[in-house]
């Protein structure tokens, strides 16, 4: 029954990521607003889906950051980025070039200004710094994942220095952001449920800090958060 509803869901999300892309390419030519709403509607549906059909519900913990400020946030899934998406009222993210390459996401992504990178080559740091900082005249919350890709929980993974080199040169405030979305939707693994895949905003770290004081920080906040969020939610599914 587990193995029958993840196909049955990962069917649903890219059938809707189909479907939508292409009824919204007129939208993709004509504004980058309309686009990004748009792609808001698409979390929008995901999130609803992950609901109906797997009794994941979301709940957003803390302030919502709005304004211009950096998001430094748990990367565990694709729910958390589509949770991100959907709460924040601009959000720009830090994404792996690769992803440009998936249809439909990948035209939608490029048409609202996702910072694009390639991970294995070098400089990449500079590319972020270049293109975040030309767009940062359009207020909204850069998103960005300290650790560069998914990490399951209880998996431990380095934070890169890419987070605090953007929070130095922007001198913009930095909310720290936990969430358990690896719970529901592992990297390697079938959707699971029912439960609350949580996003939570903990703390914000004041423009202006030392680089290594800001990673210090991100890892000490984000990582015990995430671990006691995805404890929460696998004693709520044993519950269940």
């Amino acid at each position: 029954m587990a193995i029958l509803r993840h196909v049955l869901f990962v069917v649903a999300v890219y059938g809707l990521l189909g479907l939508m892309g292409i009824l919204g390419l007129p939208v993709v030519i004509w504004s980058r607003d309309l686009c990004y709403g748009w792609m808001r509607a698409y979390a929008r549906g995901v999130i609803r889906l992950a609901r109906l059909m797997c009794g994941i519900r979301v709940e957003i913990r803390g302030a919502v950051p709005r304004g211009a400020v950096i998001v430094a946030a748990k990367h565990q899934s694709l729910l958390d980025v589509l949770v991100l998406f959907e709460c924040l009222p601009r959000a720009k993210f830090v994404m792996k070039r690769s992803l440009l390459y998936v249809p439909f996401f990948g035209l939608y992504s490029w048409r609202i200004g996702t910072v694009a990178i390639d991970r294995e080559s070098r400089g990449q740091g500079a590319k972020v710094l270049r293109e975040v900082s030309a767009q940062n005249h359009e207020a909204g919350q850069v998103v960005i994942y300290p650790q560069g890709t998914r990490v399951p929980p209880g998996v431990s993974a380095p934070y890169r220095r890419g987070a605090a080199m953007l929070y130095r040169q922007l001198d913009l405030p930095m909310v720290l952001a936990a969430t358990n979305a690896g719970v529901f939707w592992p990297k390697h693994g079938v959707i699971r449920g029912p439960g609350t895949l949580v996003v939570e905003f903990i703390e914000t770290l004041p423009p202006g800090l030392p680089g290594a004081k800001a990673m210090e920080r991100m890892e000490a906040v984000i990582e015990p958060a995430s671990a006691r969020l995805a404890e929460t939610a696998m004693h709520e599914m044993a519950r269940a």
